[in-house]
């Protein structure tokens, strides 16, 4: 019955005069403004985990004073709208400091820190989903600092990890659409450009809609394949005492 109301109510004039070829003839141009959208949200999402692993450690420190400045840059960068931290990164920033930034490189910088500090939440739970028992095996063998970091807390906080990881990476992918206030060449700068050209926003928004959401539903289920391969990964280390991450000198399981 809805499918009967929609229908009737549905401009089919417009629709029978919609031309796609237009997408297919800015192929190229709308190529690269996706190729720039990914590398947008490769770089927020690279240089976020390594900020935010780096935080999250920080913010496990006996000194109040660092754990504080964690917090307070968490909590600055995730409560503020991205919109409002890039205008003012590339309006405000210049006339405080003086550093002027191009379009791109204001949008980099926001993007790229508020995905660490919401990484550096993602990273700081995983860590202390760590059982007990991991951290009282390490202490008790006098591991070293750099040791009981790479081999016996973060591989299992990682296996935890992944699927929000990857949902915020998703999340940023189509946030970089967002800096198309700054007319930076990602995916939707180029295809409002077309548009006003062209005169056909219909057919080129609804054709980067499915763009955007093709690349997401692959994020998605790439994100499924690797959590399915490491639960095998894990059984299988389980059953023969090894480290799922290389070759650590404790096992989890013995560790747990």
């Amino acid at each position: 019955m809805l499918a009967g109301v929609l229908a009737y109510y549905l401009n089919w004039d417009l629709l029978l005069s919609l031309n796609f070829s237009v997408v297919w003839e800015y192929r190229e141009v709308l190529l690269k403004g996706l190729l720039l959208t990914l590398a947008l949200t490769a770089c927020a999402a690279v240089s976020g985990l390594i900020s935010g692993t780096i935080l999250a450690i920080a913010s496990q420190s006996p000194f109040a004073v660092i754990r504080w400045t964690v917090i307070a840059f968490v909590e600055i960068w995730r409560n503020t709208p991205l919109l409002v931290q890039l205008i003012w990164i590339h309006f405000a920033l210049p006339l405080v400091t003086g550093i002027n930034t191009t379009a791109l490189q204001s949008g980099v910088i926001a993007i790229t820190l508020q995905a660490a500090a919401y990484f550096t939440e993602i990273v700081r739970a995983g860590i202390e989903s760590v059982p007990k028992g991991q951290w009282e095996a390490a202490y008790s063998l006098a591991l070293p600092a750099r040791i009981r970091w790479t081999r016996v807390i973060l591989p299992p906080a990682i296996r935890t990890m992944i699927p929000p990881l990857v949902n915020l990476t998703i999340s940023f992918f189509k946030g970089t659409a967002i800096l198309s206030i700054l007319h930076v060449s990602e995916l939707m700068t180029v295809t409002n450009r077309i548009s006003n050209v062209t005169f056909k926003p219909v057919e080129l928004f609804s054709a980067i809609a499915v763009i955007y959401f093709v690349v997401g539903y692959l994020m998605s289920k790439t994100t499924l394949r690797l959590e399915y391969f490491l639960q095998k990964r894990e059984r299988w280390c389980d059953l023969n005492g090894i480290s799922l991450f290389g070759t650590a000198p404790i096992c989890s399981r013995h560790l747990g």
